[in-house]
């Protein structure tokens, strides 16, 4: 599971708009989303809680703003009325990649889904931390980050993007309903891998890629399933990425896994795993002694 989680997100790390960049910001600056509708008890909390720097720069998001962007995916009970997730962005070197996490109090939207939304909106090279006062949806958090990220780079992110970012975002999340948030989040960085390296030339030939990612990842589609990852990745395909630069960056994501598994942190991993699966086999064979 570690080692697909790892794969998912190295797949996401590739995908990316080279355009966009967090180029006014320098590497270790701190960026705090906070929620409009947190108490300044709840604020103090998760301030402590990210390890904030004194007075960070903070982007505040509203409940307006997030049923402005996923309004149209989601139904308006699901979003509710109070903007309290919130996230710490810390810009990382470039090349670094995107490291998100989310802790027990997110409840919708998982680490992938987060990754994935965000690099299709250009976010890129940065560790995020995603956070609540108690046990929420997570869906202002997004906004936020995309906030925060227009006013550190000082580029406005495009409405069209915005949107198929957030369409994205509730796409995986309802797949993740009826396949799990790891096998959903694989798909859609299989389908845009694919469709990378061999750019579909008419509809017949995406519905090809969408249904032979699945079969590849053993995952099944339904009809319906299909025709909204069809529609999805169309409007993706409209927005003019360099998908030459998505192939570039698949093969450096690669390089990336390959130094993971070589370096001493992967061979921990696997040893570890090795280790694992040793002691069980010695227990259940102890249960029949």
């Amino acid at each position: 599971m570690r080692y697909k989680r790892i794969l998912t997100f190295l797949l996401m790390f590739s995908l990316i708009f080279p355009s966009l960049s967090f180029a006014d910001a320098t590497p270790g600056d701190v960026i705090i989303t906070l929620g409009q509708d947190l108490t300044e008890t709840q604020k103090e909390a998760i301030l402590k809680e990210m390890n904030a720097p004194e007075n960070p720069q903070t982007v505040v998001v509203t409940n307006a703003e997030e049923h402005q962007y996923l309004g149209n995916y989601i139904p308006k009970a699901r979003i509710g009325n109070k903007a309290l997730s919130s996230a710490s962005i810390t810009i990382g070197e470039k090349g670094s990649g995107l490291d998100v996490t989310i802790s027990n109090h997110i409840t919708l939207i998982t680490e992938e889904m987060y990754a994935n939304a965000l690099i299709t909106a250009g976010v890129k090279d940065a560790t995020i931390y995603v956070t609540g006062p108690f046990d929420v949806s997570g869906t202002a958090a997004l906004t936020g980050i995309i906030k925060a990220y227009e006013i550190s780079s000082d580029q406005v992110i495009p409405e069209d993007v915005k949107q198929i970012a957030n369409e994205e975002m509730v796409e995986t999340t309802k797949l993740s309903e009826k396949i799990g948030a790891d096998d959903a989040a694989a798909l859609m960085a299989k389908i845009k891998d694919e469709i990378a390296k061999n750019a579909p030339k008419n509809d017949e030939e995406l519905r090809t890629i969408i249904v032979n990612a699945a079969n590849d990842l053993g995952i099944t589609l339904t009809d319906a399933d299909i025709d909204r990852l069809m529609d999805l990745f169309k409007k993706l395909m409209d927005l003019n990425i360099d998908w030459n630069q998505v192939g570039e960056q698949l093969n450096l994501a690669k390089e990336k896994l390959t130094n993971f598994l070589e370096s001493e942190e992967g061979q921990s991993f696997l040893n570890k795993l090795k280790e694992f699966f040793v002691n069980l086999i010695d227990a259940i064979k102890n249960l029949f002694k």
